[in-house]
């Protein structure tokens, strides 16, 4: 018998993190794992985030919240830390296409809009969910058009309360 085809989330960590702070708040991923399954049916949630050794607590966290991580090992580069997941993120959704029935891009990072119109292109992107109009990359707007939300609407719903 065969699997059901379910819906899959790939997240830009990193770009989500630094864009609610950016934002003024701080996202409960609890929250938004939950979010994410009832809204849009999400099985599966890839976490694609740079790797770094002091990080493992969170990394911990993040995967008994129901996240699958996916590692881009960092690197020093002009004394900043680096960690572009970029090429993991394509690539897991792409590896995993024939798995999902459709795709949620969790990025404001124009670099993924070549992805997202492909999605569209073959009818597999339900949403793109970036934080705020104002901070979103045109280019992922332009290319997303309908199909792009905002996590900045849903602050009431996903902000981290202690």
């Amino acid at each position: 018998m065969k699997k059901p085809l379910l819906n899959a989330a790939f997240i830009d960590g990193n770009n989500v993190h630094r864009s609610a702070l950016d934002i003024g708040w701080k996202l409960d991923t609890k929250k938004f794992r939950r979010y994410l399954e009832e809204m849009y049916g999400v099985s599966k949630a890839y976490y694609c985030i740079g790797f770094i050794d002091s990080n493992q607590g969170l990394y911990d966290r993040l995967k008994s919240e129901g996240y699958e991580m996916v590692y881009k090992q960092t690197q020093t580069v002009n004394g900043m830390l680096k960690g572009n997941i970029d090429a993991e993120l394509v690539l897991k959704s792409m590896t995993q296409y024939r798995v999902y029935r459709e795709a949620i891009v969790v990025t404001s990072d124009g670099d993924f809009a070549c992805l997202v119109e492909y999605l569209i292109q073959k009818n597999k992107l339900r949403t793109v969910i970036a934080s705020k109009k104002d901070k979103c990359s045109h280019l992922l707007e332009q290319a997303s058009g309908t199909y792009i939300c905002y996590l900045d609407d849903l602050r009431n719903k996903l902000e981290y309360r202690k």
